[in-house]
């Protein structure tokens, strides 16, 4: 079964780090990319980081640009998100999701991240 696991959330201080992983599992999945949104209490869901799986380019939302950095661990089918100087702002459900070479894109559960002020 096709699936991507997030973990890493937590609670954190603003202007505190955090980093999230993500596994897509079976290891055969042939990926193409993959990415992290976020969803804060009451909004919509808003992307926030893609890396693609083979060039390694990657793209971010204008609101974490220099502050989360997303990599990759080809061989594990993992994907990070490095996050630093959090704020409040930045509490949500993260989601990770793996687009394939063939088929839908899969979403995982997603792992709560908390910005204290």
């Amino acid at each position: 079964q096709e699936q991507v696991v997030e973990s890493g959330g937590g609670l954190v201080e603003a202007g505190g780090s955090l980093r999230l992983s993500c596994v897509a599992s079976p290891r055969s999945l042939s990926i193409a990319d993959m990415a992290w949104s976020r969803q804060a209490p009451g909004k919509e869901r808003e992307f926030v980081a893609r890396i693609n799986w083979i060039s390694g380019s990657t793209n971010y939302a204008d609101d974490v640009k220099g502050r989360f950095t997303i990599s990759k661990d080809n061989a594990k089918n993992t994907v990070f998100l490095d996050m630093k100087s959090l704020k409040p702002e930045d509490t949500a459900i993260y989601y990770c999701n793996a687009r394939p070479i063939v088929g839908r894109e899969i979403w995982g559960q997603g792992t709560q991240v908390t910005v204290s002020s």
